[in-house]
């Protein structure tokens, strides 16, 4: 089930709100619990039980963290939890890779390849198993009371607002709120969550779908014959697909969770706006960022190591696991590692010497950055990226192909528009206005008045189109 179907917006979530507020407030946690079970047993009703299997276990490791007086037991205590969390990460996402790396390895000296039944990835597997960790982890730090109820674990892990693509939510973020809402549930924030999930349902189907179908079409064909227009087009469409297609349901879970009195972290910040590809990073993906800087970078050693090649090591091993976190795929270590170059060379020198250039062309320059990382991303295969990235530097003469009709034009405009809209002080404010403000009456009637219209246009989009997964599903 996604945000953006038929049977999620007609019938799921009515039937969830309606049964959510109209319950006591004591119930309020188990028909949410009950709803994220519906919801993930929708897509993938056989592992629910690897997620019951192991928040169980979770939840009773904590426990003991907790109580325990022994910090020698406590540390072993966590690196269970660790391992178990890991593990699972590991082999229902990573064992295929392995074992198909491991038998071209075999192949290419003769020996003949393992046979091997592939696994199928847990949906949100990546995001969820961040969450688990971040609750284990908080509870050794003491940052947070341990939760007493098991079933109240289980809504943090299960909530589904955020279950399947993000935003991460650490437990500490949400920790008072799971066991009480009280202080966010009012008509206010029922209202501007709504609101909220309407923008992100408006970036999902208008702008990210009607890309996406060109950008498909352009990425099926033999790399080599992509034509340099085509191919530049192709990958800036991507960016924008991308882009309102992730941060669109980071919008919705952080609107339906406002809706039902929890306050989730942003996600995105207007990423193209960025000047250097460090600042990219602070704007782009931001949970998963801030995730991998406390729980991962600053264990490292962080900024305080003694040596800088330990620093730039210490980066590298973090892009390279986050590019890694995003697909059991060589491309996404590259592409990890790419990006890993850039924040060292940020602070090697690229930063000082964009310093010396204007803001325009240090967007310019960090986005056409973003774009060649986008190719790895996107492409099937090294090989395809490598081609494709080839087709953009060519330069030759062929135009742009019929597929790219007028609507594809209109939506590659707006979605331009809105992604660098942040760098005037009219779009910061539009964007505060929106996104981050209290409304009066009148404001709530004019908002309303839009993304209503909004939304029955992106209704009328859900219902003639078909199957339509967020690209962040497949992580």
């Amino acid at each position: 089930m996604v945000f953006s179907s038929s049977i999620f917006l007609l019938y799921f979530l009515p039937l969830f709100f309606f049964f959510y507020y109209i319950a006591d407030v004591k119930y309020k946690n188990w028909i949410a619990l009950i709803a994220s079970l519906i919801f993930y047993g929708f897509g993938a009703p056989k592992f629910l039980f690897i997620i019951f299997f192991s928040v169980a276990i979770d939840f009773f490791i904590v426990k003991r963290i907790d109580i325990s007086q022994n910090q020698k037991e406590r540390k072993w205590l966590l690196f269970a939890s660790v391992v178990l969390n890991i593990g699972l990460l590991a082999y229902f996402k990573y064992a295929n890779f392995f074992v198909e790396n491991l038998n071209y390895i075999l192949w290419r000296i003769g020996i003949e390849g393992i046979s091997w039944t592939k696994v199928i990835l847990p949906i949100g597997i990546s995001f969820y198993t961040f969450q688990k960790l971040s609750y284990s982890i908080d509870i050794y730090r003491g940052k947070s009371k341990r939760l007493d109820s098991i079933f109240d674990y289980l809504l943090f892990i299960l909530l589904f607002p955020q279950l399947i693509a993000g935003p991460i939510v650490r437990y500490n973020e949400i920790a008072i709120e799971l066991v009480d809402r009280k202080k966010n549930e009012n008509i206010d924030n029922r209202i501007l969550g709504l609101y909220r999930f309407m923008i992100g349902l408006a970036k999902k189907v208008l702008i990210a779908n009607t890309l996406g179908q060109v950008v498909d079409t352009i990425f099926a064909g033999p790399a080599a014959e992509i034509g340099t227009l085509t191919a530049w087009i192709g990958i800036i469409a991507y960016s924008f697909q991308i882009y309102y297609d992730f941060s669109g349901y980071s919008d919705m879970g952080i609107g339906i969770g406002r809706m039902i009195g929890f306050k989730f972290p942003e996600n995105f910040n207007n990423p193209y706006i960025s000047q250097n590809i460090s600042e990219f990073w602070r704007r782009w993906h931001m949970t998963l960022g801030s995730w991998m800087k406390d729980y991962l970078y600053i264990p490292l050693g962080g900024n305080k190591v003694k040596s800088k090649y330990r620093l730039y090591f210490n980066l590298w091993i973090v892009f390279i696991i986050s590019g890694l976190w995003h697909g059991a795929a060589w491309n996404f270590v590259v592409w990890g590692a790419f990006h890993g170059l850039f924040l060292v060379l940020d602070r090697l020198f690229l930063i000082k010497l964009f310093s010396k250039i204007g803001t325009f062309t240090r967007i310019f320059i960090t986005y056409i950055i973003t774009l060649i990382g986008w190719v790895i991303f996107r492409a099937e295969s090294l090989k395809y990226a490598i081609a494709y990235i080839q087709s953009m530097f060519k330069f030759d003469g062929n135009l742009f192909p019929n597929y790219m009709d007028k609507k594809f034009w209109v939506f590659l405009f707006i979605g331009s528009l809105f992604a660098f809209i942040g760098i005037s002080k009219f779009g910061s404010r539009l964007e505060k206005f929106f996104f981050y403000s209290d409304y009066n009456i009148k404001q709530y009637i004019f908002v309303g008045t839009i993304l209503l219209f909004l939304s029955i246009i992106s209704l009328s989009f859900v219902t003639k189109g078909g199957f339509n997964p967020f690209i962040y599903f497949r992580f």
